[in-house]
C-alpha cells in the first residue's frame, strides 16, 4: 500500500518539519546559545549545542514528517562533512528563506521561477562576500579555534596540534576517564593493527625493531616453509623480522611465537585494520616507504624490505623514514588521485595518509571527569579543528554580521532578493536573542559606524573590526549559504510525498519477489 501526501496537506507538513527542527537547533547559535540534552536509546544522556548532532536526533513517529525531516537534515549534515561547522547557520537561514519563499508563493508566484532567481542571488551573495574576505593571521586562527570551541583553552589546543602537523585528518581524538588532556606527536607512517598473538610484546607494551626486515603479503600466510630462507637468515644473523598478512593459520602464529621466545629475537605477525581496497593502499604505503615488494603469489627475497625503525604496539604501528625520490614520485601520484576523488570519507582516507608522509601524525587524549563532559567536549575539539582546517582560504566577520553585510548591498529587485534580505539577517538576530541582546539596536549602531565597530557578545564589548576576535571561516560561511538554499528550493518544488506502507513483513517481501 503506498500512501500520498501533496497539496495544502505536504506543505503544511513540511512546515511543522521546519518548526521542529530547525526550531530545536538554531536555540545553540552562537556563544551564549543553549545547550540540549539528547536521551539517545543506544548512549548514556549527554548535553551538547553541536548543531549536527542535535539535528541528527531530531525523529517524529509521524511518517510525512519523518520523511521531511530527513531530507532537511541533510542541509545541516552535508555542511558538516564538507566544512566540519555551520551547521546551525545552515538551518536558521533555510528556516527564513522556505517562510518568506512560501508566503511570496501562496500569494501567486511561481516556485520554479522563485528557486530560479534565489540560486541566481545566491551567486551575487557569494560573490560580494568573496570581496569581504581577508587572510587570517595567527591570531585571526587563534580566535577561530576558541570561537568554534566555545572555549579559550581548547581552542588554544586545537591550534597548537594544527600547526604543528597541519591536517585534521592526521589528527585522532581519544576519550580518557582522567582529569587531564595530553597531546603525542608521532613522526613517520602510522596505520592500525591486529597483532596475531601478543605474546610476540614479550609482556611490553611497545616494541621497538631497528633495522627488521619486512615482508607484506596480500594473501594468507598459510605455511612456514614458503618463509624458510627469511627464517633462517634471522636465527642466523639475529635480526628482527616483521610480517603483514592478509590472513594466518593458528598453527603459523604458534610457531612464529615459538621461535620468537625461544631464539630470543623479535618476530611480529599482524594484519591491518581496515576494510576492502584500504588494506591495499596502505600496503602500499608501506612497500613505498621500506622498498619491499608486496607479495601477491611466491614469496623470493625481493619481496624482503627493511625498516630502520618500527614501534609496535597491540593497536597500530608506526615506520620511520626518510623521504627519497620515489617517496616524492609517490605523493605526487596520492595527490593527483585525490583530486578525482568525490565521496568524502575515500577524500578523508588519501588525505590522512598524504599528511603523515608529510608532518607524521597527533593523538589527543581528551579527558574529563564524566562520560556526558567527554563527549561534548570532544564535539567542540572537532567543531574547532575543522574551523581551522579550512580558515586557509580566508576568513570573515563573524556572528552573521558579514551576511547582514551583504544584505545591504542587495537591491530589492525582485522576490528572491527580498526573501535573501530577509534570510541574510536571521544569524545574527538569532544569536543576539540567545544571549538576550536587542538585535535592533545592536544592528543599528554596527550599520552606523558602517561595520567598522562590532559588537563581541562573548566579553559583552565593542571591538573594531579590524581587530576584533568575532570572525568565521569564508567556506564554512559559503557552504551553509549553499546548503540551505538546495534544501529550501528541493522543498519548495515538492508537490507531492509518497511513503512505501507494508502491513507485514511477508507482503513486503511478496513485493520483491514480483521484481
Amino acid at each position: 500500500m503506498k500512501k500520498i501526501v501533496n497539496g495544502k496537506e505536504l506543505q503544511e507538513k513540511i512546515l511543522e518539519s521546519i518548526h521542529l527542527l530547525c526550531g530545536t537547533v538554531k536555540e545553540t547559535l552562537g556563544p551564549k546559545g543553549n545547550n540540549v540534552l539528547i536521551d539517545h536509546s543506544n548512549f548514556s544522556p549527554f548535553i551538547t549545542n553541536d548543531g549536527v548532532t542535535i539535528a541528527q536526533n531530531i525523529e517524529s513517529e509521524d511518517e510525512t514528517i519523518g520523511a521531511i525531516l530527513e531530507i532537511i537534515k541533510e542541509a545541516s549534515i552535508k555542511t558538516n562533512e564538507e566544512v566540519g561547522d555551520g551547521t546551525t547557520t545552515t538551518l536558521v537561514l533555510l528556516e527564513s528563506i522556505y517562510i518568506k519563499s512560501l508566503e511570496y508563493i501562496e500569494k501567486g508566484g511561481s516556485p520554479i521561477l522563485l528557486k530560479k532567481e534565489l540560486d541566481k542571488t545566491l551567486e551575487t551573495i557569494l560573490n560580494e562576500l568573496q570581496k569581504l574576505k581577508r587572510k587570517a593571521t595567527i591570531k585571526d586562527l587563534k580566535n577561530i579555534a576558541s570561537i568554534s570551541a566555545g572555549d579559550e583553552k581548547l581552542g588554544n589546543l586545537a591550534y597548537q596540534v594544527m600547526r604543528r602537523v597541519k591536517h585534521k585528518e592526521a589528527i585522532t581524538v581519544k576519550e580518557i576517564p582522567e582529569n587531564k588532556t595530553t597531546v603525542s606527536y608521532l613522526k613517520g607512517y602510522t596505520c592500525e593493527t591486529t597483532l596475531a598473538s601478543p605474546y610476540f610484546l614479550k609482556d611490553i607494551n611497545k616494541l621497538i625493531c631497528k633495522n627488521a626486515y619486512i615482508l607484506i603479503m596480500n594473501t594468507p600466510l598459510t605455511n612456514l616453509e614458503s618463509i624458510s630462507f627469511l627464517l633462517n637468515d634471522i636465527l642466523k644473523n639475529k635480526k628482527s623480522l616483521i610480517i603483514i598478512a592478509n590472513g594466518f593459520e593458528d598453527n603459523i602464529v604458534e610457531e612464529l611465537v615459538s621461535i620468537s621466545l625461544i631464539e630470543e629475537i623479535s618476530i611480529c605477525l599482524l594484519k591491518i585494520e581496515e576494510y576492502g581496497m584500504h588494506i591495499y593502499e596502505i600496503m602500499k604505503d608501506i612497500e613505498c616507504i621500506t622498498d619491499a615488494k608486496i607479495v601477491e603469489d611466491t614469496i623470493t627475497s625481493k619481496n624482503v624490505g627493511i625498516i630502520e625503525n618500527i614501534e609496535i604496539t597491540k593497536e597500530k604501528i608506526r615506520i620511520d623514514f626518510k623521504t627519497a625520490e620515489k617517496t616524492k614520485g609517490y605523493l605526487t601520484k596520492l595527490k593527483q588521485l585525490l583530486k578525482e576523488i568525490e565521496n568524502d570519507l575515500e577524500k578523508e582516507f588519501y588525505e590522512k595518509r598524504i599528511a603523515m608522509f608529510f608532518n607524521g601524525t597527533a593523538l589527543i587524549k581528551l579527558g574529563a571527569p564524566t562520560k556526558i563532559e567527554r563527549i561534548e567536549k570532544r564535539m567542540r575539539l572537532e567543531d574547532a579543528l575543522c574551523a581551522l582546517s579550512t580558515s586557509d582560504k580566508g576568513i570573515l566577520l563573524g556572528s552573521g554580521i558579514s551576511l547582514l553585510q551583504v544584505a545591504s548591498k542587495l537591491s530589492r529587485k525582485n522576490a528572491a532578493c527580498k526573501i535573501w534580505k530577509e534570510a541574510l539577517k536571521k544569524p545574527l538576530e538569532q544569536i543576539t536573542k540567545n544571549a538576550g541582546l536587542n538585535f535592533l539596536e545592536i544592528r543599528k549602531q554596527i550599520e552606523d559606524e558602517k561595520y567598522n565597530l562590532i559588537y563581541n557578545i562573548s566579553n559583552d564589548t565593542w571591538e573594531e573590526s579590524l581587530h576584533t576576535k568575532v570572525i568565521d571561516p569564508f567556506l564554512v560561511v559559503a557552504q551553509a549559504l549553499i546548503n540551505a538554499t538546495s534544501i529550501a528550493g528541493m522543498l519548495l518544488t515538492t508537490k507531492s510525498l509518497i511513503i512505501n506502507e507494508y502491513k507485514n513483513n511477508s507482503n513486503k517481501e511478496t513485493e520483491y519477489n514480483n521484481w
